[in-house]
């Protein structure tokens, strides 16, 4: 659905793009969102149907404000990309995110994840995941069928997800023997935006190198 402009301010009035919240209570939290949402970005870059967001406040139900939930994030597949202040299901037709992720900080309470668990079953979410990086507890769910309930998934290290096509595992790593990787279908790993630059810097280095001794090779061969 395609709305106008006078239509979204409207409607940003009504569904609150914020609900007043922080994105994240600790850096930590933080960079494992970023993480995991510009993979996600970077890993469909070339699917133009597959929306990934962060922090987007969803409201599933249509002239009600106040059921919403605010997953670190999102993932709605059928629907284009682009830029929303919020994800409303009605105006998307009517197609809820398939996959959410939540990230844990230390604030969390176990209370707060079983309401999230029980509304994101109740509204469609196929895929349901959640991460403490600070215990490197990784926990997730699956709808076995449609209309079946949210089933929790037994062991989470080599886990594919269905929807996603990414691989969940949990290796020794600077914070711990259970640090979380994930890795796409070709083996790349998700990486934070400075490890991203910092595997952009070698490669540019890798080629200048190739080039000079490629350069020296044709001189020498030009010479003999």
């Amino acid at each position: 659905m395609t709305l106008s402009r006078a239509d979204q301010e409207n409607l940003a009035k009504f569904y609150p793009k914020s609900d007043g919240k922080p994105i994240s209570d600790h850096n930590l939290q933080y960079e494992w969102i970023v993480t995991i949402k510009e993979g996600l970005e970077i890993f469909f870059a070339d699917q133009p149907n597959v929306y990934v967001a962060g922090d987007c406040l969803w409201y599933p139900v249509e002239g009600n404000n106040k059921i919403r939930a605010a997953p670190d994030v999102l993932v709605a597949f059928g629907r284009p990309k682009g830029y929303r202040g919020s994800y409303l299901q009605w105006v998307e037709d009517d197609i809820p995110p398939q996959v959410v992720f939540e990230i844990l900080s230390p604030g969390n309470r176990r209370q707060e994840m079983r309401d999230k668990l029980k509304f994101y079953d109740q509204y469609g979410v196929q895929e349901y995941y959640i991460y403490d990086p600070f215990r490197l507890r990784l926990e997730g769910w699956i709808r076995p069928e449609p209309g079946l309930p949210l089933t929790q998934i037994v062991r989470m290290n080599g886990w594919v997800s269905p929807r996603l096509g990414i691989r969940f595992e949990q290796e020794p790593g600077p914070q711990g023997p259970n640090q979380l990787k994930i890795y796409k279908p070709n083996g790349e790993v998700f990486l934070t935006p400075v490890q991203i630059d910092r595997a952009r810097q070698r490669a540019e280095q890798r080629a200048e190198l190739e080039k000079f001794r490629a350069d020296n090779e044709k001189r020498r061969a030009e010479l003999e």
